[in-house]
Order: C-alpha cells, then sequence, then structure tokens
C-alpha cells in the first residue's frame, strides 16, 4: 500500500487547496521518501515542494488517516494518507509542476470546492482543531 501525508493548511481564516492534472482540488501531499523522519515532515516537505511555502507548522496532536483504491495505467493501487492541521503566515504560493492552480478560500466555501468526500471530512475534523 503507498503512503502519503498531507496538511489542511490554514492562514487565519482560509484554507489552501490544489488543483491537480485530474482536474480534481484538495490539499497538499505527497508521498513518504526514506529520508522522511515523521509523518509530519513528509507533509510539510511536500508543502514546500508543491507551493514553496515553508514556515507551517503542524498544529496540535490531530490527524486522521484515509484510504482508497486508485489505477494507474490500467493497475488498481491502495494508497492510505495520513492528514494533519497545520497554520502558516504565508500567502505567496510558488505552484510546482504538479498543480495545475492553487486558491486560498474561507473555510465554509472549501467544502463545495473539494472534490472528494474524504478529504471534505478531514476538513471538518481539521477546522475544529484549527479554530476556524
Amino acid at each position: 500500500m503507498e503512503t502519503s501525508c498531507g496538511l489542511v493548511l490554514a492562514n487565519g481564516d482560509l484554507v489552501l487547496l490544489l488543483r491537480y492534472p485530474q482536474g480534481h482540488w484538495g490539499f497538499p501531499k505527497g508521498h513518504v521518501e526514506d529520508t522522511d523522519n515523521s509523518p509530519h515532515d513528509t507533509a510539510l516537505r511536500e508543502l514546500k515542494e508543491e507551493t514553496g511555502i515553508d514556515d507551517a507548522r503542524v498544529i496540535g496532536g490531530w490527524s486522521k488517516t484515509t484510504q482508497y483504491t486508485y489505477s494507474r495505467r490500467g493497475i488498481e493501487r491502495e494508497k492510505q494518507v495520513h492528514w494533519f492541521p497545520a497554520k502558516t503566515k504565508t500567502f505567496d504560493v510558488a505552484l510546482s509542476h504538479e498543480h495545475t492552480d492553487h486558491m486560498w478560500v474561507e473555510i465554509d466555501e472549501a467544502e463545495n470546492w473539494i472534490t472528494f468526500p474524504a478529504e471534505k471530512e478531514v476538513l471538518r475534523g481539521a477546522r475544529q482543531i484549527l479554530g476556524l
């Protein structure tokens, strides 16, 4: 099973959403690498790689794990993602080649943009920890 880690990233009362090449909107996330010391490290590294944001900090001890199956080149794959709430003071995003767009949206509006139900559920849980 593949493992990734991601963040629900807030700046004030806004959260960051990224549009993936397949067209869906969601949170920044990425695969665990051997050099990562913890799931938090993975999530923060991926955030920096995908957005250039390097001042984020994970908030509290809350996390949520989602699992799903997807198909790549006709092969079914299992994936789990460990999610964490985080805060930043940075609004400027240097979007990587892995995404086609980004937006900072109010928390109440974010759920309308997020494509997958599991990530909407992650948002609801992280919202309480982030105080939004």
